[in-house]
C-alpha cells in the first residue's frame, strides 16, 4: 500500500510512541471509557437511549470510544489523550471528548469545540448517513492529518500579511514620487483648499 510522506511520517511517530518503554503501559481508565462508550453507542443505535437524555460524561465516553475505534490501539489512544491534555489542559481534553461524542454520534453535529482543540477537528470526519461516524482515512495515522492543514493556514496568513506590507510600501513610494504641485492639486480636488489658496500656494512653490 502506498503512503504519502505525511502519512508515513505520522505512522512512524505513532509506531515510536507505541514501542517506547515509557509508553508500553496499559491505560485501564481509557480502556474502561472505551467500553462504556461502546455500550452507550449500541444503546443509541438500538433506540434504548436518546440524545437529549445523555450527560456530558456519557458523551465523553462516546468520544473516547470513537477515538479508540479510529486509532485501533488503547495504548496509542492513551498517548494521544496525554498529548491533548498537554496542549489543552485536562479540562480541555475532557471537553474535546465530549465534543467528539456529540459530533460523531450525530446528536449535535455542530457541538462547540473547546479553545485550542480546533487543530484536532480535521481528524474527525463528519457524520455520515444513518448516524454512523465516518472514520475512514485514519488508519492509525490520520490523527496527525491536521499538521499539513495547520501549515497551510500559517503560510496563507503570512502571505496575506506580506501582501499588505507590499501594498503599504508601494503606496508610500508613490507618495514620495509626487511633486509638491501634484499634492497641491489633490488637496484642491478634495476640497481641502479653495481656489484662492490653491493659486497662492501654486505661486509659492513655483
Amino acid at each position: 500500500m502506498l503512503m504519502t510522506p505525511s502519512a508515513a511520517l505520522a505512522q512512524g511517530m505513532m509506531d515510536n510512541w507505541g514501542s517506547s518503554p515509557s509508553s508500553i503501559t496499559s491505560d485501564d481508565h481509557t480502556a474502561r471509557e472505551e467500553v462504556e462508550g461502546k455500550e452507550i453507542w449500541e444503546k443509541l443505535q438500538a433506540k434504548q437511549l436518546e440524545c437529549n437524555n445523555l450527560t456530558d460524561e456519557q458523551y465523553g465516553s462516546l468520544g473516547e470510544y470513537f477515538m479508540g475505534q479510529s486509532i485501533g490501539n488503547t495504548q496509542r489512544h492513551a498517548l494521544m489523550n496525554q498529548m491533548m491534555a498537554n496542549m489543552m489542559g485536562e479540562e480541555g481534553e475532557e471537553q474535546m471528548h465530549v465534543a467528539m461524542g456529540k459530533r460523531l454520534s450525530g446528536c449535535e453535529p455542530n457541538a462547540q469545540v473547546p479553545s485550542g482543540g480546533v487543530g484536532f477537528m480535521p481528524m474527525m470526519w463528519t457524520v455520515g448517513g444513518g448516524g454512523n461516524p465516518m472514520m475512514g482515512g485514519w488508519n492509525g495515522f490520520g490523527i496527525l492529518g491536521w499538521l499539513p492543514m495547520l501549515l497551510f493556514w500559517i503560510l496563507l496568513i503570512l502571505s496575506v500579511v506580506a501582501l499588505f506590507r507590499y501594498l503599504g510600501v508601494s503606496t508610500r513610494s508613490r507618495d514620495k514620487e509626487k511633486s509638491p504641485l501634484d499634492i497641491l492639486k489633490e488637496r484642491y480636488v478634495k476640497g481641502e483648499i479653495d481656489k484662492k489658496e490653491f493659486e497662492q500656494m501654486k505661486k509659492d512653490i513655483a
